[in-house]
């Protein structure tokens, strides 16, 4: 490749010992070659763009490299090959559009400097919490930190590392945040809240049983950009969980041991490999939907200031953004552009930092057409489900979005997609709390919700069943408080859903009363019980498993501090909950006929207090389910009790003249609560079995 030394009069200088080449429009982003880098970036309205360089922890730039629209350009995509260039250089763009005839629609920002779309990673936040200051920086009160984009070389020796691809009919998901998870001093790791702390808690992680980490966004966003106040302490909040995406490529910095110069890069593959060595698939919550760019008020990090139009649904004459998302903007995902850029960055994902599968924020977003309208076959989710580099990856929506759109087995999905259940969530949350009338709801429940998905030709494991989520109670807190309590989110108590589905089992928030308090176990291991024997694909949230609570908060987003931090002195307080988790995570495992392909029906059979009698009515708190084993295994017989008294329950005859024997009941004490597989307890009167209230009782035939 020469130089380009004179194209119809014009020189292209030498900067700073730099030489300036044409470059190529493909790939997108930086690439590194062997004597230079070539940048590639994407603005349809543009009419000047700027490459400008940086020297690390430096304001002023070294150099500012004009593109020629003429021989720079390639259709829509600004390029350019920079000799003398390697990898850790510091970049971005300056873009715009003279004249800006519709500043509205075209928001171009003078001077503003941008972080290309495709950087696989961002300089400017590696600290957590804090504003990073640069040599030559003034004081200043924005209140983001200025990211610039840094090259770096996808080098990493991951041996004979690939995705897992346990099935997922197979899988037990564990939903955490990154700086959560080991944060607080009690996690007893060396780098806390980092991906090198998920490292260390593996040890854990494998005697507990899952089989994937769903993590809370980890692509880059600002912590720092709200603007809330705690009125208990004085202190501002953070945008904690990260739904704020600045880059779709870059992992947080901040989220690493060291999150300079790109080793956070290198930390997350290290976090992943030694995952898969430990036989635990990642998973990513991805969010598609939005960005941290916010609406007309907010600031321009890239995609704004690249091309407006293009990349958010705006109205084509006023400018104003669509909301969907209830956070400002929302990303025009179905947009051609738009839609390979989210396609490259799962790929990428996929491809290069070796993650299973994705968890995709309001979902039903990604089927809203380039005017907002909902799509039948919305051609970016059909893409995804149909890409071959994706084919084996675990794909989750979150059906439905901030505008009322809920596609909870209705999701377009061609066989592929799989759903968070709320359903499943809000059904068994009203059934074990003590409502009337929800058993024919929690016969549906138990064998993966037909109702939803099978009429869509999906099978049990594409419902991902969860009692609770990052979002909303923790299952402490569901069986503790009535209400929410969200008032430390500076909102005089707003925000947050109001129709939790909770009971406080008599007294609202922490008690020292030993009868509410056991109860409230009692519950908890219902809920557990319940979630991890249904079929379909279980998802337990971090730190249920050692009754983490929030103190009521369903709202958690912005608390950086106690209330989401896991302590874990819990688990050394309630290490009979751990048990409890851990041994119906181990009897699942060892039971096919609890983790179905196929929705079966010749093998399972309903029940009440009387043989072959299910109470369904509406005044019904109990539901028996027979699953029989045939001669894969024994037979399971499930007892779902949520009425406020003791009930005795006639048995079934075990098939293959077999005998009944004790796996779980809720009302005892650990450790005959839950029996270690392969020790069962035997019980003498096999003809029936008295429930005690708001239990679960379950039985293995051997």
């Amino acid at each position: 490749m020469k130089p380009l030394e004179k194209t119809k009069g014009k020189q292209l200088s030498k900067k700073g010992g730099l030489e300036i080449f044409r470059g190529s429009p493909n790939p997108l982003g930086s690439t590194v070659r062997a004597d230079g880098i070539n940048f590639a970036i994407f603005s349809k309205h543009a009419t000047d763009v700027i490459l400008i360089i940086y020297a690390s922890g430096e304001r002023e730039p070294i150099a500012e490299i004009p593109l020629d629209s003429q021989y720079n350009k390639t259709g829509d995509i600004w390029h350019v090959f920079v000799k003398g260039l390697y990898t850790m250089t510091r970049y971005g763009f300056t873009i715009e559009r003279e004249p800006n005839d519709n500043p509205n629609v075209h928001r171009f920002c003078c001077g503003n400097v941008l972080a290309d779309p495709y950087a696989k990673a961002l300089s400017g936040s590696s600290d957590w919490g804090k504003t990073y200051k640069r040599r030559g920086d003034d004081k200043s009160d924005t209140p983001y930190n200025i990211r610039r984009s840094i090259v770096i070389e996808d080098d990493f020796d991951w041996g004979y590392d690939t995705q897992l691809n346990i099935p997922i009919k197979d899988s037990v998901i564990y939903e955490m945040h990154v700086r959560g998870f080991t944060v607080h001093e009690s996690s007893g790791t060396k780098c806390t809240g980092t991906y090198r702390g998920i490292i260390e808690k593996i040890p854990y992680l494998k005697e507990l049983g899952v089989t994937a980490l769903e993590l809370l966004p980890i692509m880059e966003f600002e912590e720092i950009d709200s603007d809330r106040i705690d009125p208990t302490t004085g202190k501002r909040l953070f945008n904690y969980w990260g739904y704020q995406p600045i880059s779709f490529f870059a992992p947080k910095s901040s989220y690493a041991c060291d999150g300079r110069n790109g080793s956070q890069v290198l930390e997350f593959k290290s976090m992943v490999k030694a995952l898969h060595e430990a036989g635990i698939e990642v998973i990513l919550d991805v969010v598609f939907n939005h960005t941290a760019e916010g609406n007309e008020l907010g600031p321009s990090f890239s995609f704004k200031g690249i091309d407006n139009s293009i990349y958010y649904i705006v109205d084509p004459v006023t400018g104003d953004y669509h909301n969907y998302s209830g956070c400002g903007n929302t990303l025009n995902c179905n947009h051609p552009v738009v839609r390979n850029m989210v396609l490259d960055s799962l790929r990428y994902w996929v491809t290069e930092m070796h993650v299973d599968g994705f968890r995709f924020d309001l979902a039903s977003i990604l089927g809203r057409g380039r005017d907002g309208s909902v799509l039948t076959d919305p051609p970016l989710l059909e893409r995804i489900a149909a890409d071959p580099i994706l084919a084996n990856t675990k794909l989750i929506a979150e059906a439905w979005d901030a505008a009322g759109l809920y596609q909870v087995g209705t999701f377009p999905n061609w066989g592929r997609w799989a759903e968070w259940n709320g359903k499943f969530r809000d059904d068994v949350r009203r059934f074990v709390r003590g409502e009337k009338g929800f058993a024919a709801a929690m016969m549906l429940r138990l064998i993966g919700s037909p109702d939803l998905y099978k009429v869509s030709g999906r099978e049990p494991y594409h419902s991902i069943n969860f009692i609770t989520c990052h979002d909303g109670f923790t299952l402490n807190d569901l069986v503790s408080y009535d209400y929410k309590h969200n008032e430390r989110n500076g909102e005089d108590n707003r925000d947050g859903a109001n129709d939790n589905w909770s009971w406080n089992c008599g007294w609202e928030g922490e008690t020292d009363n030993y009868s509410i308090n056991m109860l409230r176990r009692r519950q908890m291991k219902n809920f557990a019980a319940i979630l991890l024997l249904s079929h379909g694909v279980p998802m337990i949230l971090a730190g249920d498993e050692f009754m983490h609570a929030q103190k009521g908060n369903n709202n958690a987003y912005c608390q950086d501090n106690e209330i989401s931090w896991l302590n874990w002195d819990l688990l050394e307080e309630n290490p009979d909950m751990f048990r409890f988790f851990r041994e119906l995570i181990k009897f699942r495992k060892a039971h096919e006929i609890l983790r179905p392909e196929r929705f079966h029906s010749e093998n399972i059979s309903w029940h009440g207090v009387e043989v072959n009698k299910p109470d369904t009515s509406q005044h019904s708190r109990t539901i028996a389910m027979f699953i029989a084993g045939r001669d894969v295994s024994g037979d399971i017989y499930i007892i779902l009790n949520s009425y406020h008294e003791f009930l005795r329950f006639n048995l079934p005859a075990p098939t293959c003249w077999k005998k009944w024997h004790r796996v779980v009941d809720t009302n005892l004490e650990s450790p005959l609560d839950v029996m270690d597989v392969g020790q069962e307890f035997y019980i003498n009167e096999q003809g029936y079995y008295v429930a005690a209230p708001r239990s679960v009782v379950v039985l293995l035939s051997k």
